[in-house]
């Protein structure tokens, strides 16, 4: 455990982050990252890796290529639930090269036309913000949470909501203590993989980065 940490910890679907500590005289590779009691954070080292002495000074370096994609997938996941209007999401799961999200739909959504809706909110680079809100605020507006899954945690006093685009050209806005990128023109052009049937009213859709993304 650090006293602070630049590294996200596994949670909501997301995968925790990976990177390497160093400090004088040696440095140790971070496999993963995972919450433990009381919300603390826990770099889990390499195996049999040494480790540095408790209280040691240590410098915290993510793998930043892997989290920008991570960041990126996160956020165009954000907006292919936006397009999936009234479906509450039954599942989902943040990859570096795919990710997935399952709705509760009955009909299967058209799959060409949902890539190029997805494309065009992308191109449109709108902002992603966050705010923080008094956690009642779900029980005076439950539609916020569209995940049957996972829920927001409660307990804080205070719930942090995702914002994609301004009050004019307002795209999501749901609980997420996820990582994002700033607009949603760094996200890149996606493609949608495949719609599957996961059961009567289960739909998963893959999304992953174009090729030329």
């Amino acid at each position: 455990m650090l006293d602070r940490t630049v590294f996200y910890a596994r949670s909501g679907g997301q995968p925790g982050d990976t990177g390497v500590l160093r400090w004088p005289g040696g440095e140790v590779s971070v496999n993963d990252t995972v919450k433990g009691a009381g919300g603390a954070i826990l770099h889990v080292p390499a195996e049999g890796a040494v480790l540095p002495a408790v209280g040691a000074l240590v410098e915290a370096e993510i793998d930043w290529d892997r989290r920008y994609r991570l960041m990126r997938m996160h956020t165009a996941m954000h907006l292919l639930c936006s397009l999936i209007k009234g479906a509450a999401v039954t599942g989902g799961a943040v990859g570096v090269d795919r990710s997935r999200l399952d709705f509760d739909l009955p009909v299967q959504p058209a799959k060409d036309e949902l890539e190029r809706q997805l494309n065009v909110l992308i191109e449109a680079d709108l902002p992603v913000s966050f705010e923080w809100v008094d956690e009642d605020r779900l029980d005076s507006d439950p539609g916020l949470v569209r995940t049957l899954s996972v829920q927001p945690p409660r307990g804080t006093g205070r719930l942090r909501l995702l914002r994609i685009g301004t009050d004019e050209t307002l795209v999501d806005l749901q609980p997420c203590g996820g990582t994002h990128v700033a607009r949603t023109g760094e996200i890149g052009r996606m493609q949608i993989v495949k719609i599957e049937n996961k059961g009567r009213q289960n739909r998963r859709i893959t999304i992953s980065p174009a090729a030329s993304a």
